[in-house]
């Protein structure tokens, strides 16, 4: 427990101070106007009240990542809490802040445009592709995820897939319905079912996080995996912690996928000042959620009569369900178990909502990086759908691949995105900080260069990658 009461009061510290030097090395300008009120056109560039920004800010970017993220990255051992935290800190949150202030100083520009603007034109091209395969890989992701999820609630007619041998059964009925969400989000108006409707399910998704923390520090404190016990690795696959685990939690300390969420908020925004709050504090609350998952799922299995110690039965668990969405069946069984049915319930309809809010804006995100490309107006309908169409039925056709393989390849993408957002960040503050903070180049570069480190280490060992021996 105190590994977790710490690693919870650095997070909040680090946004009232690390936040507030990244805030004033970018250097705000409240008199500036921002292309919410510029660029009004009733469909993207929509202004919204801070407070909402936020939270649909906190939506759009949690997702499942830093709930099935922090799971598996505590397999790994108490090394993840370190990393949820200084990756949210100094490297998250930097990273979300960078690209959602760019984007408004560079007229609410999408994230490949922000990107080609200060590492060049074929750097723009690798990164517009590199988005749109990872928004893809992302919406499937978040399509599978909660499809699960609500088959475990209501079940209905499934799918079956034959993968080397076994029968893997697809909640079709499930997918299609979220399906068919995830198209009505993509084309309204931004105001008119994000703005509306996802400040509540934030609240759901802070309610479930909450709740966990409450019950687990109040019952479970004393399994709960602590650094002093040592930063060895602990997967029972024996996978290498550096840089599996860098990977494996990536939207609970750095993500690229924020930065293509970023600009969505950044073109409803109205004063920069607004940006410390909704963009680098949104990190930190998904940081905060991050740990909670990460510490419940280290803590939830032990069973001292067995012999089985926080991170050992949840080994064991996994062990037992091999093949199956572990990350799923830990979310169910711990908030079922430990909220009550009413309680269990909200907290799954929390992840649920979080994933699905999440994939949609994934597609909106998408839309606009091509929109932005083919310089098409988007306030035609049929002009929003002769784009979006295309997208909807490459995301449908990923469903039916194998969601660990997805998954694998999502993070890897994720990371490499986020790496390039970083550098893009880096040159602008070189170029037009340098002359009043001579170095504030270095809180993008120095996490630049770690996540650059991390993903060209991940690709050549990773299974999916060159394969190569670790050393």
């Amino acid at each position: 427990m105190i590994t977790f009461i710490i690693a919870l009061i650095v997070l909040v510290v680090g946004f009232f101070t690390y936040g507030v030097l990244v805030e004033k090395i970018f250097g705000v300008e409240p008199e500036r106007k921002t292309p919410a009120l510029t660029k009004t056109d009733g469909v993207d560039y929509v202004p919204m009240e801070p407070w909402r920004i936020f939270l649909v800010q906190f939506l759009n970017i949690a997702g499942l990542g830093p709930i099935f993220g922090a799971i598996m990255g505590i397999f790994y051992g108490p090394a993840a809490f370190l990393w949820i935290v200084f990756g949210t800190i100094f490297a998250g949150g930097v990273h979300d802040y960078m690209s959602g202030m760019l984007s408004i100083r560079k007229g609410g520009a999408s994230l490949p445009d922000i990107v080609g603007e200060e590492l060049g034109h074929g750097i723009q091209v690798f990164i517009r592709i590199l988005s749109l395969v990872l928004l893809i890989l992302l919406t499937t992701t978040f399509l599978s995820g909660p499809a699960t999820l609500l088959q475990g609630l209501a079940p209905l007619a499934t799918y079956g897939i034959e993968r080397f041998g076994v029968v893997y059964q697809i909640p079709i009925v499930w997918v299609l319905i979220i399906f068919g969400y995830y198209a009505l989000a993509t084309v309204l108006p931004v105001d008119k079912l994000i703005g509306r409707f996802y400040p509540f399910f934030g609240g759901i998704l802070l309610f479930m996080g909450v709740g966990i923390m409450i019950v687990m520090l109040g019952w479970h404190s004393a399994d709960m995996p602590e650094v002093f016990d040592g930063l060895h690795n602990r997967h029972m696959n024996h996978l290498p912690l550096f840089p599996m685990m860098f990977v494996s939690i990536a939207c609970g300390a750095i993500s690229g996928f924020h930065g293509t969420q970023s600009p969505i908020m950044a073109r409803c925004m109205t004063n920069e000042r607004q940006g410390r709050w909704i963009f680098y504090g949104a990190m930190v609350a998904e940081g905060i959620l991050a740990l909670i998952w990460a510490a419940a799922a280290g803590s939830f299995f032990a069973d001292p009569e067995k012999g089985l110690y926080g991170i050992d039965g949840l080994q064991a668990f996994a062990a037992a369900h091999q093949g199956e969405n572990i990350a799923a069946l830990v979310v169910d069984k711990v908030s079922r178990s430990w909220l009550g049915v009413i309680g269990g319930i909200l907290a799954i309809i929390g992840v649920i909502a979080a994933p699905i809010t999440s994939g949609d804006t994934a597609l909106r995100s998408a839309r606009l990086i091509v929109a932005d490309y083919l310089k098409q107006d988007q306030r035609p309908i049929p002009k929003r759908l002769a784009i979006a169409l295309p997208l909807f039925l490459c995301v449908f056709g990923m469903v039916f691949v194998d969601f660990n393989i997805v998954w694998r390849y999502f993070a890897w993408t994720n990371q490499t995105l986020a790496c390039f957002t970083l550098w893009a960040g880096t040159v602008w503050l070189y170029k037009y900080r340098r002359e009043k903070y001579r170095y504030g180049w270095l809180i993008t570069a120095i996490p630049a260069a770690f996540m650059t480190v991390v993903c060209i280490s991940y690709i050549l060992i990773a299974p999916e990658g060159f394969h190569l021996h670790l050393w």
